[in-house]
Parts: structure tokens; sequence; C-alpha cells
């Protein structure tokens, strides 16, 4: 009897002290900041943690203004936002998470890639978690900056159009 109840002791710390480990590997992880600014894929990844901070004066600044919607300011920008949230639905969730998988230069513009993943309850045969990949346009103003032309997702069409084309 005493031999089991070892076992079953050593069974039962094993499983407390893998639990621990879990916790303490989730709760030190890192968590996300901005990156420098100096590359394209940086003010890509920035734009994109300033929506999901809700920082719209920081993610204003990181459009082009020479876009043909250019929001006349960061109000008029976070305004648009809020009326379209569809088209930025899913940053305010922290099941999402955003990085950048590439980036290609060519001279003053880059493309970059995002990949965005969705995590949610899975089952048996699922793994909850969904991958959406979309892309980016930027382009390196007169002062070296890169700055956003276009993008597939977060992005308000009307951005990309002159306001006068059903856009307000």
């Amino acid at each position: 009897m005493k031999k089991t109840d070892k076992l079953l002791i050593g069974i039962v710390a094993g499983i407390i002290l893998l639990v621990v480990v879990a916790f303490w590997v989730a709760l030190s992880k890192p968590k996300p900041t901005y990156q420098a600014e100096d590359k394209p894929d940086g003010v890509a990844f920035n734009y994109l943690f300033a929506l999901q901070q809700k920082d719209y004066e920081r993610a204003y600044g990181y459009l082009s203004p020479a876009i043909k919607g250019y929001p006349v300011d960061a109000e008029k920008f976070a305004d648009d936002i809020r009326d379209n949230k569809w088209s930025f639905n899913g940053l305010d969730d922290s099941n999402t998470t955003v990085q950048v998988s590439s980036s290609d230069v060519t001279g003053n513009r880059a493309d970059v890639k995002i990949e965005e993943t969705h995590f949610y309850g899975g089952d048996l045969f699922n793994n909850g978690q969904y991958t959406n990949n979309f892309s980016m346009t930027l382009r390196q103003d007169e002062n070296g900056n890169w700055k956003i032309e276009e993008s597939d997702s977060f992005w308000f069409h009307c951005w990309s159009t002159p306001r006068d084309y059903g856009c307000q």
C-alpha cells in the first residue's frame, strides 16, 4: 500500500509541476512593443500595433499624405475607423496576433506581407486558429521615412480613392 501511495503522490506532483511550468511560460512571454521605424516592415507592424492599442494619432502618422483620400487629421482618421469597424475588426481582440512574414523592397517602394492569426476554441479535429495573409504597400518619402500607401486589410477603402467618389 505504501508503494502505491508514493507512486500516486509522484504522479500528482509531476502534474502540478507541469501546470506551474506551463503558466510560467505563458505569463513570462514578452509583451509586444513598437519596432524600429527605419524599415518598412517595422512601420507596417507599428501601424497595426498602434491600431490595436487604439493609438489612432500614432497610426495616422504612418499613412502617406500622398494617398488620394488622405484624412485631414488624426481625428478624421479615428472617425473613419469608428465608422467602418468591419474593416478593422479583429485587432481589438486579444486572441488575434499579427506579424510581418516578408518584406520586398525595390528602390523607394516596399511590399510587406502580413500574417494575421485568430485563435479560438478548437476541438479534436480543429487546431483552433485560422490565418489571414494580406499585404501593404509603402513608399519612402523625401525625408527617408516609410509611409503606408495601401493595405488589403485594416484599411478604409476611401483612403485610396478621392473623397468625391462616393466617399465622404
